[in-house]
């Protein structure tokens, strides 16, 4: 891989998606609905929805929430080498 200065929207776009389907299947594992999901975590569902679908810039904050209420480590969401 030939990296630029800078990462790309594209590079972005493509590792929220990757976290958010990571998140995804925590939430799954869990047994969670996102609306479920939503109400312990005290957020609107589609802020759920939008993490999922890697519509949403995730903080660290969020990042941690998701990781205490599903019970992951946050180091599992390393991007896999293709």
């Amino acid at each position: 891989m030939n990296k630029q200065s800078r990462p790309t929207e594209q590079y972005f776009q493509e590792n929220r998606e990757v976290i958010g389907k990571q998140i995804r299947t925590f939430r799954e594992k869990k047994g969670f609905s996102q609306d479920e999901l939503a109400e312990i975590m005290e957020v609107n569902r589609s802020t759920i929805s939008k993490v999922e679908t890697g519509k949403f810039a995730i903080t660290i904050d969020y990042l941690v929430k998701f990781a205490w209420y599903l019970d992951f480590n946050i180091s599992v969401l390393e991007k896999q080498s293709k």
